[in-house]
């Protein structure tokens, strides 16, 4: 019978060697998902958008002048819940103009809808998932807080509804939707304006 050799310390070195590669060989968390939001009762149906429905917000076709309000560029990804990126996604944002006003004609408000503005907009994922929007940074709309909405579409299936936050917003936490949520998610929905080249521009990426 040959007797080992291994030592104690040997025996505790393997182990812990073994322990690592288990560690290292487990998947990776899944990313936390996107919150959902209501879709809101200002969702433009076909009917009521323009002619152009691209992801330029600020530049109507045809239109004279360009849309009032400070224009913003909104950027991200849509990847999901392992980080992999999708491609051909549909994204809709929809938000009030400058004045606080939607396209949209159960908007009772006594003011007139800025006609350069495009009120709706759409992008299709690219392979990377990603997707990217000219539009105007949020104004507040009577009882909410400046949010944008937003749309993810598989094909013809509905995937997620949500909205966009300015971060740090005074108005946020009293926001009825926005101050439900967790800080996690709250995190996960707001947007951080940085100043660029091309101007001033925000990144989201949307899990689903």
């Amino acid at each position: 019978m040959v007797k080992s050799t291994k030592t104690r310390r040997d025996v505790i070195g393997s182990a812990i060697g073994t322990l690592c590669f288990a560690a290292m060989a487990k998947p990776l968390s899944a990313a936390e998902a996107t919150p959902r939001a209501t879709e809101g009762p200002f969702y433009p149906t076909p009917a009521m958008r323009g002619a152009d429905v691209d992801n330029d917000l600020v530049k109507v076709i045809g239109a004279v002048r360009e849309a009032g309000g400070e224009v913003i560029t909104l950027k991200g990804r849509v990847l999901n819940k392992q980080g992999a990126p999708l491609a051909n996604m549909r994204v809709e944002i929809w938000q009030c103009d400058m004045n606080g006003k939607y396209l949209h004609t159960g908007d009772r408000q006594n003011v007139e809808f800025d006609t350069g503005f495009q009120g709706f907009g759409h992008d299709i994922t690219n392979e990377d998932g990603q997707f990217v929007f000219r539009t105007i940074k949020p104004v507040t709309y009577p009882g909410r807080t400046p949010h944008i909405h937003a749309k993810v579409f598989e094909g013809s299936k509905e995937v997620l509804t949500t909205q966009f936050y300015i971060a740090g917003h005074p108005a946020n936490g009293r926001d009825r939707i926005f101050s439900r949520m967790s800080d996690s998610a709250a995190n996960a929905v707001s947007m951080v304006f940085s100043p660029t080249n091309n101007g001033v521009e925000t990144t989201i990426d949307v899990v689903i």
